[in-house]
């Protein structure tokens, strides 16, 4: 299974309406929503009522990243917006499980985020607690980053991990996805691709659907 998220983030926010409109017609299966404190990365994104309006004018999921110190504060300022997925850095939490269970008892699908310096060893005891880890292969917090090429190192090696699971969580990848990265994700297990600026919204000649379809055609290759 291959799944394209769109970075909202990256989108248009003054004409959020229209750009929710535009994904929808090209078929966006995840909304990725990113959330910054300004702490734990030097940004600051995304608030809880912006999310909600979101959420009511859009059929597509919210797939919800918590780019934050103390993740557990904010888990309980999100899950009530319902959304799919919400992920949190394990570099962040205080206790890994905890959070894990809070997202649960939401009803909503917990994720494990993790930065390109940080080892693969920090997630591995929680991987079958969850549905999905989300690898970054940009440092979070600011988009039209260059791609970290060591991260594909870390892709095998978490890859090496998943294959003696018999019910394994899917890989999503977020950080200057574009045409010539994600043959290489790909490679490497990657399943559920984010893409902002450098794929999506640009002012590269197309639509958002002739775009995405460009892109999905590398999934059959």
């Amino acid at each position: 299974m291959h799944v394209i998220a769109a970075s909202i983030m990256c989108a248009d926010q003054l004409n959020l309406d229209e750009e929710l409109k535009r994904l929808e017609e090209a078929k966006v299966e995840l909304l990725h929503c990113d959330v910054m404190d300004g702490v734990f990365v030097n940004n600051l994104a995304m608030g809880p009522y912006v999310l909600e309006q979101i959420k009511e004018r859009t059929m597509i999921p919210l797939d919800i990243h918590l780019a934050t110190e103390q993740p557990s504060k904010y888990i309980d300022m999100f899950a009530s917006i319902k959304p799919k997925y919400i992920s949190f850095h394990v570099e962040a939490s205080d206790d890994i499980v905890r959070d894990i269970n809070k997202i649960k008892d939401y009803g909503v699908q917990p994720v494990l985020a993790l930065s390109p310096n940080s080892p693969i060893e920090l997630i591995k005891p929680y991987l079958t607690m969850v549905p999905m880890v989300l690898i970054m292969t940009v440092n979070p917090g600011f988009a039209g980053q260059k791609f970290n090429y060591q991260v594909l190192e870390k892709l095998e090696e978490l890859n090496n991990i998943l294959q003696k699971m018999e019910s394994r969580p899917l890989i999503e990848v977020d950080g200057n996805i574009n045409n010539l990265t994600i043959p290489l994700l790909l490679d490497k297990g990657a399943n559920v691709f984010v893409l902002g600026t450098s794929a999506l919204f640009n002012q590269d000649e197309g639509s958002y659907i002739d775009k995405i379809n460009r892109l999905k055609h590398l999934f059959i290759q």
